[in-house]
């Protein structure tokens, strides 16, 4: 089993190129070779620690999740949000070309890095970073991780674990990613001169509140596409 690559490469305002290399352990989906050698004090746990951080200093005296936001911050520091950039996003199964905004494509590359960081609370959605989909919109979103959920759900059954199909479970996940993104703002407005990096976040916190709330809403609208399966009998158990 090979390990997965994704690569993000900006062509910024200036036309400067800066390319972003995700490698992703095949077996635990963990990102590798991501940190660097000299590592700045906002990435202490202790520095703007989330409140429902279960990591403890003397185990983890570093931020999984700062630790892996430094090679970014520290290229695009300077850059403004609304700066207009042009993206590609690179996989084995395709390539994807788009001009949008910095603090979008970063909002993009940063919903990867923040599943596959190690943080408890965003380990969840590695089954997404596995089959990554960059630039998704809001509909696509929820569409993606209602699927990813309901699957997590269909694997805990065969392991004679109870399955929630109310999704109930998938809420309480994204409030604690919420107080993640909350504080990891506060760290980043600490390490960056410019608003790009702590914009990206704030919109991939923007999916963190509203997807909870649109899940049956969302869900009720694509009800038609799953006609055949509701009018055939022939699927049911």
């Amino acid at each position: 089993m090979n390990n997965t690559v994704i690569t993000y490469r900006f062509r910024l305002a200036d036309d400067t190129l800066e390319s972003f290399h995700i490698e992703l352990d095949a077996l635990n989906l963990q990102m590798i070779g991501n940190t660097l050698e000299y590592l700045p004090e906002w990435v202490n746990l202790e520095f703007h620690q989330c409140s429902n951080c279960p990591l403890k200093i003397d185990t983890h005296p570093y931020c999984p999740l700062a630790l892996n936001l430094v090679n970014i911050v520290n290229r695009f520091y300077r850059v403004i949000s609304y700066d207009e950039i042009y993206l590609d996003v690179i996989t084995e199964q395709r390539h994807i070309s788009q001009k949008t905004t910095a603090q979008r494509g970063l909002s993009s590359l940063l919903g990867l890095v923040f599943a596959t960081s190690g943080c408890p609370h965003t380990v969840f959605f590695k089954p997404m970073a596995r089959f990554h989909l960059s630039l998704s919109n809001r509909d696509e979103t929820a569409y993606r991780v209602t699927s990813m959920y309901l699957l997590a759900q269909y694997f805990m059954k065969k392991e004679g674990k109870q399955a929630d199909f109310s999704f109930q479970g998938l809420k309480k996940i994204y409030e604690n990613v919420q107080q993640v993104n909350c504080a990891i703002v506060e760290r980043l407005r600490a390490a960056s001169e410019a608003d790009s990096v702590p914009n990206a976040i704030v919109i991939l916190d923007t999916y963190a509140q509203t997807i909870p709330y649109m899940i049956e809403d969302s869900l009720d609208s694509i009800r038609y596409l799953f006609f055949p399966y509701l009018t055939d009998d022939s699927y049911s158990t």
